[in-house]
């Protein structure tokens, strides 16, 4: 229980451990509702359902902000509203590149949802590991 303890409370990468794990519950949780429940089943994504996932994920982005805010303060919060609205102008061009690939595969617009989640999600893990990497590499030097 003292392990427990320490690790919730000590600093990974200058946050709290238990920060980091109800994170990963967040991401985790999102991710079975999205697969689980709101994607059950194969489905052509109309214009209407796809701004609304959007708005939703959108909507947690933010809120989750307001909880850095509220836990940590508004210099963190205001640094993870900069990075969160710059990977969100960023990556409209990740927006074009996949439907160029998808036209070029003609992958039928009912199974793109699944090939897109499956993709970005390597993409974020991949980009994960990169973050982790270098911020361990920044904090040597």
């Amino acid at each position: 229980m003292d392990a427990l303890l320490a690790f919730l409370t000590s600093p990974i990468f200058g946050t709290p451990g238990w920060f980091w794990l109800a994170f990963l519950v967040l991401i985790i949780t999102l991710l079975v509702l999205d697969l689980g429940v709101l994607h059950r089943d194969q489905h052509e994504i109309e214009m209407r359902e796809s701004l609304l996932l959007y708005s939703g994920y959108f909507s947690v982005g933010v809120a989750f902000g307001g909880w850095i805010w509220w836990q940590l303060g508004g210099t963190k919060a205001m640094e993870y509203y900069t990075g969160f609205l710059v990977e969100q102008s960023l990556s409209m061009d990740n927006v074009f590149v996949m439907a160029m690939i998808l036209g070029y595969f003609n992958i039928p617009r009912k199974y793109q949802h699944r090939v897109l989640f499956w993709g970005i999600l390597g993409v974020i893990v991949l980009r994960a590991i990169m973050i982790g990497l270098g911020t361990a590499l920044v904090q040597q030097f």
